[in-house]
């Protein structure tokens, strides 16, 4: 993992800008549909950003692993959460999620502690 936290917001705040900016009309609702599906409701915030956490970890995408390491920590995901939603992971996704996780560890530790 060489590249920032910081290289990694830029990165997506410019291209999703690009990809908006197409005006296409699937593609702007399921950017929606993405937002809205982590909105609070019957289940918090916290409990599906750990939930999109565990699905990143095991479709490893280390992009979305990334983004919900960042919204974990903004919903107040406390260290042993995290290490029990990764331990989710790891038993649904097997061996092949350890990288993964590896580098969730490492992003985890550019962010300032709950």
């Amino acid at each position: 993992m060489t590249d920032t936290l910081e290289s990694f917001r830029r990165f997506r705040e410019k291209m999703n800008a690009a990809i908006l900016a197409a005006d296409d009309l699937t593609v702007k609702r399921f950017f929606a549909l993405d937002a809205r599906a982590y909105d609070a409701g019957a289940l918090p915030a916290k409990t599906k950003e750990l939930l999109g956490l565990v699905a990143s970890l095991v479709l490893r995408c280390d992009d979305c692993v990334t983004y919900h390491v960042v919204r974990c920590r903004e919903e107040g995901v406390s260290e042993p959460e995290f290490f029990e939603a990764c331990g989710v992971a790891l038993v649904v996704g097997g061996s092949i999620v350890i990288p993964h996780l590896r580098r969730a560890v490492a992003r985890l530790g550019e962010l300032p502690s709950v």
